[in-house]
């Protein structure tokens, strides 16, 4: 009896967030890092058809950066980065596509066989996602940088209540395809659908004030927090790009940002719903 009551009482923690939520954007990044492992990546697409149930229009963006460094490897090609961008000439473009496109057919029945609905979508496909060739010093080859996110085909696409499920590609104004940061193609359609929440799920807790010390996560920070926490390497490595991203976000009038551990069993459900969360969460 005790743990049938503690069960209604997170349903009922939960009730009000569920009141606020209901009809808004949400907008999920997941890392490749942690999408080839079965358990995590059910657990996480057990928690989206949660959200889609409780009348959240739902958005999953995927990178797939592991798979492809694999079937490259694979091929004997190299894989090449430049400020953690990988360079991509026509050749790595394609294995790019393909990788991307099965990683994200995988997850569209995945999601269908726990009981929800899903629809795939490819950034490049119907100037869903309009890019510029990278400026660098270095010529990176087919690699985008997100201009424009064509808001009414989301929205098109969300009136059947499905949950998305988006590729990271785009393409020019010459219909040439680009690969983009799979971080950067989340935080640009977040901002453009003026999304509730911007979610990036990956492998660490959040923001730590000490990485070897798991009491040390900073729960909430403010932008203004940002340059401080970088400047003392509190904020480092690959911590900065998703930082980043998610300033990007609320640049664009999303409400909340959030960095959360996809490890941590139905991590994405405890840090929306519940009172604690389990995650950092940045706020204008």
């Amino acid at each position: 009896m005790d743990e049938a009551i503690k069960k209604a009482d997170v349903l009922i923690e939960a009730l009000p967030y569920i009141k606020q939520f209901r009809k808004k954007a949400f907008v999920i990044k997941y890392g490749g890092s942690i999408l080839s492992e079965d358990s995590i990546r059910r657990g996480v697409l057990e928690d989206l058809v949660f959200l889609s149930f409780m009348g959240i229009k739902t958005a999953l963006v995927h990178g797939g950066g592991p798979n492809i460094s694999e079937k490259l490897k694979k091929i004997g090609k190299k894989s090449e980065f430049v400020d953690g961008m990988r360079v991509t000439d026509a050749e790595t473009l394609e294995v790019v596509e393909e990788e991307l496109e099965g990683l994200n057919k995988m997850i569209i029945n995945e999601i269908n066989e726990i009981g929800g609905l899903a629809v795939g979508l490819n950034g490049k496909d119907n100037g869903l996602i309009k890019v510029k060739k990278i400026s660098s010093s270095v010529d990176m080859g087919f690699v985008g940088v997100v201009k424009e996110v064509n808001k009414e085909l989301i929205e098109k696409e969300w009136k059947g209540n499905s949950i998305l499920v988006i590729c990271p590609m785009g393409v020019d104004e010459k219909r040439v395809v680009y690969n983009i940061n799979a971080d950067e193609a989340a935080s640009h359609i977040a901002a453009t659908l003026d999304a509730e929440k911007f979610v990036l799920l990956t492998n660490v807790r959040g923001v730590m004030r000490d990485p070897d010390d798991p009491e040390s996560l900073i729960a909430s920070l403010e932008v203004s927090d940002i340059k401080t926490l970088i400047e003392q390497n509190v904020i480092q490595g690959g911590m900065i790009p998703k930082v980043n991203a998610c300033l990007d976000a609320l640049k664009g009038n999303v409400k909340k940002t959030h960095i959360i551990d996809a490890r941590i069993p139905h991590a994405l459900l405890l840090e929306i719903f519940t009172d604690q969360g389990v995650g950092t969460e940045i706020v204008k």
